[in-house]
């Protein structure tokens, strides 16, 4: 009974994080079973026949012991941060696809005892922007970065206990934050976008994680101040006041360019940056995002992408880890990866 109402749960899962309606699924497996059949499995009133629940693992592309594992992490625990600007089914699809991920993530990092059992991230007051720019400066010390860029952001996260997920999702999706289980700090990350905005968006979650926000602060605000604590951590404002003076009428594309190449921060936030610190006036602000907008070449001069791509690798090292070591069979390392048993085996590569 137990196992069927497993079952259940996960079937629905597992549709609604495909966005498919009960009649969208029945269609992609052929129509070999009838809508209410999907009910019936769904509410846990009838159990399907084995080769049902092949036809249903592969029309919703997942390895079949996905079905009967139990559940390790409650999707009411993914929660958004704010209202999403996302249609309801697109949401709730993610919610699915991110508690999905991190019950993989959890398994295998207790199969290689490599978990982090208690969050360790600081709670810093932040209520203002002075405060905001302190919190940075206080995770730069504690994290050993100094002064210089940060050479991959991902894996510093990552490092200091906060797992990192990339999902496919819409262009209004930049990332977001949670708390899982009360437990695991996640950031999630819209993997689809160029590496300078995965970046500041990754240390802008890192900012809605660390910074303790007074009661009465409003959504704008509490964006604002994550700009700001993303901003300081990529390049903190007493180095680009180094770079490019404490005072400046102009600045040129070429001056843009190194700082985007050491620090991995896009030129339209130097510039936001460039603003806000006081390096160029607000008016010399808007004559940039003006041109930018009416000249194509401009624009794309300016929006190219020039940092080293970056991406989560830790999950994925830690299956190959628990496979190298024998903790695990190929084939529950293909169900932890979504991935065929053969590509797995390619991939392996012993050395």
């Amino acid at each position: 009974m137990a196992e069927l109402s497993i079952f259940s749960a996960r079937l629905k899962n597992a549709r609604i994080m495909m966005g498919l309606s009960m009649d969208e699924l029945c269609a992609s497996m052929g129509n070999k079973v009838s809508k209410m059949a999907i009910s019936k499995y769904e509410k846990g009133l009838m159990a399907p026949s084995s080769d049902i629940v092949i036809a249903l693992s592969k029309a919703l592309h997942q390895p079949i012991d996905y079905f009967f594992r139990p559940f390790a992490v409650q999707v009411e625990s993914v929660r958004f941060r704010k209202k999403s600007s996302l249609p309801q089914k697109k949401e709730n699809g993610i919610r699915e696809a991110i508690a999905d991920l991190m019950e993989r993530y959890i398994n295998i990092e207790e199969i290689c005892g490599d978990g982090t059992v208690q969050s360790s991230l600081p709670r810093i007051n932040a209520s203002s922007p002075k405060e905001v720019k302190e919190a940075a400066a206080k995770i730069r010390k504690e994290w050993n970065l100094g002064l210089d860029g940060i050479v991959n952001v991902i894996d510093l996260l990552e490092r200091n206990g906060v797992k990192v997920i990339e999902i496919d999702a819409p262009d209004s999706f930049d990332g977001m934050s949670s708390l899982v289980n009360e437990k695991f700090h996640v950031v999630i990350l819209n993997k689809t976008f160029s590496v300078e905005r995965k970046r500041f968006t990754a240390l802008h979650e890192l900012g809605h994680l660390v910074l303790q926000f007074p009661q009465n602060i409003d959504n704008k605000q509490e964006e604002s101040f994550c700009h700001l604590f993303a901003s300081e951590m990529l390049v903190p404002e007493s180095e680009l006041k180094r770079i490019l003076g404490k005072n400046r009428k102009d600045i040129s594309y070429q001056e843009l360019k190194p700082i985007q190449l050491s620090y991995g921060i896009s030129c339209d936030a130097i510039m936001y940056k460039a603003k806000d610190c006081g390096i160029i006036s607000e008016q010399r602000f808007r004559t940039f995002c003006i041109q930018k907008n009416r000249a194509k070449g401009f624009k794309a001069l300016i929006e190219q992408t020039l940092f080293h791509q970056e991406t989560s690798t830790r999950f994925v090292s830690l299956v190959y880890k628990a496979l190298s070591k024998e903790l695990i069979t190929i084939s529950k390392a293909a169900s932890l990866l979504h991935q065929d048993i053969e590509q797995v085996r390619r991939d392996l590569a012993l050395v």
